[in-house]
């Protein structure tokens, strides 16, 4: 199933001066609570530097967000109402860039008379996948009703949310060679929130290794004949960080050959592409790919795969 498009045979970018930043991409939200939706997006990297990012519920802006951070709590809302979001970036002179993709949530309904909270997660351990990220995992709390969300802190600040079928995630947009403490908590529809456990103490590694988790895994590819020509099918499983990821840079033979953007909401399970490699029989390659982070930086390169033409791979 492929779900994603070419761009041309590199990143684009753009000079700042003049223009406005490009629309977030990878913009997702996911019900907190009963009044509490969690707006997620994914940094803008090309183009004039944000200074801000504004998060819109329908046509009214309802918060924004330091241009370093790629995530918004919009609360006060009406349980089971379903809410539309997009997110807007501003640069430091003001210009405003286009709306994002509209994302949606459906807040559950409210608990009657629920004041217990969620038991602490358990099990919370962590381990450093490179230089700038960290991977996170936790077994389920249980609530008298049911839990919605666990949100993870990095020391006392709030810093992402998943939903309540989520027990791990990775932590991107982090520094090199630092030491951070993550502690999870889980919340219920009435916005109760458990208690934190102990924190999770963590050092990134120096230099600017990504981390082998912020690869795309599961990586194939084959070579394909169809009307004389040959094609390379490539496969693999998005890796599994604190967003949603909606670029792809393929790398042929040492070099980049194209960029892949989603046109649509991204696959969360395997994702295809396909693309000409040429008429000649028994052509050796090597490709490899790697995603934009939701912070707006490149992640590590899958594993490389060697294809010839002509032969199943």
């Amino acid at each position: 199933m492929t779900a994603a498009v070419s761009c041309g045979c590199a990143s684009t970018g753009g000079s700042g001066e003049g223009t406005a930043p490009g629309a977030p991409t990878g913009v997702s939200a996911q019900a907190g609570s009963a009044t509490s939706v969690h707006v997620m997006w994914n940094a803008v990297a090309a183009g004039p530097e944000v200074s801000a990012y504004e998060v819109y519920r329908g046509a009214r802006k309802v918060g924004e967000a330091p241009g370093s951070a790629h995530m918004l709590d919009v609360v006060r809302l009406t349980p089971s109402t379903a809410y539309v979001f997009t997110v807007r970036a501003r640069d430091a002179g003001g210009r405003l860039g286009p709306r994002s993709r509209e994302a949606r949530a459906t807040t559950p309904a409210a608990a009657t008379a629920d004041g217990s909270a969620p038991t602490v997660p358990g099990a919370v351990t962590g381990r450093a996948v490179g230089s700038r990220a960290v991977q996170l995992s936790w077994s389920p709390s249980t609530d008298d009703t049911r839990v919605v969300s666990y949100d993870v802190y990095q020391g006392g600040t709030k810093i992402h949310s998943v939903g309540g079928g989520q027990t791990a995630t990775v932590v991107t947009g982090l520094r090199p060679h630092t030491r951070y403490a993550f502690t999870v908590r889980a919340r219920d529809a009435a916005d109760n929130v458990s208690p934190a456990g102990p924190p999770v103490r963590l050092t990134t590694a120096s230099g600017a290794d990504e981390g082998r988790d912020t690869a795309p895994a599961d990586f194939r590819a084959a070579s394909r004949l169809a009307d004389g020509a040959y094609y390379l099918d490539l496969s693999w499983t998005p890796p599994r960080v604190d967003g949603v990821v909606t670029e792809y840079q393929v790398e042929l033979d040492g070099r980049a050959a194209t960029s892949l953007v989603w046109g649509g909401a991204p696959l969360r399970g395997t994702a295809s592409y396909s693309f000409y490699a040429g008429r000649e029989a028994g052509a050796g390659h090597r490709v490899r790919l790697r995603a934009r982070l939701p912070d707006g930086t490149w992640g590590a390169f899958s594993a490389q795969r060697t294809v010839t033409t002509g032969e199943s791979g």
